[in-house]
């Protein structure tokens, strides 16, 4: 996440008129958070790092791994692809710590990681707008978010069904291969004029 401030004060809603805001900004530096949803309660584990390297990681889950109980006998971690979570050492980790289950999202697959869906949650209600003049200040923003929301935390709950999203998924596959079928058509047709 970027520590983004506004070149000017964002203005605020008015009857008839949208939030307007500059497209400029100043950096001052980027944070990565990691995050660890437990999809049954909502709670959410934080922290931040300036980098985002296997060593982070490996910090990141020892503080997990502290604050989750010991009578957790199986603990399944979906993490995308990204090469951090492969490396040697972080292998070594899961291996000295059997009851943690890693499961690693398709490439391009980042909806169906839960963890993801509060990130954009996260954005949308408290970085987006926010107005940061250093590292420290986003990080401190976003602490207050993780306190503030696992005050009251709530699991996200999937409200479409599988039919409809079979359903989508057929009407899809059904246009890429009439758009296939239409392209090759009329790369025949202009051939053939």
């Amino acid at each position: 996440m970027q520590a983004l401030d506004r070149t000017q004060p964002i203005l605020p809603l008015r009857p008839g008129l949208p939030e307007q805001r500059t497209s400029d900004y100043e950096r001052h530096g980027t944070t990565s958070l990691f995050a660890a949803l437990d999809i049954a309660t909502g709670k959410v584990i934080g922290k931040c790092h300036r980098r985002h390297r296997h060593q982070e990681f490996l910090k990141f889950m020892e503080l997990v791994d502290s604050q989750l109980p010991a009578e957790a006998k199986e603990i399944h971690v979906v993490v995308d692809n990204y090469g951090t979570h492969k490396t040697a050492k972080v292998i070594r980790w899961f291996a000295r710590h059997p009851r943690y289950h890693l499961h690693f999202t398709p490439t391009s697959g980042s909806w169906v990681n839960q963890v993801e869906r509060w990130f954009a949650e996260i954005t949308q209600k408290r970085i987006r707008r926010g107005s940061f003049t250093s590292v420290q200040s986003l990080e401190k923003a976003i602490q207050e978010y993780l306190d503030h929301y696992n005050e009251t935390p709530k699991p996200f709950v999937w409200t479409a069904d599988a039919d409809l999203i079979l359903g989508k998924i057929q009407r899809l596959c059904e246009r890429i291969s009439n758009s296939q079928g239409l392209s090759s058509t009329s790369k025949t047709s202009s051939t053939n004029l």
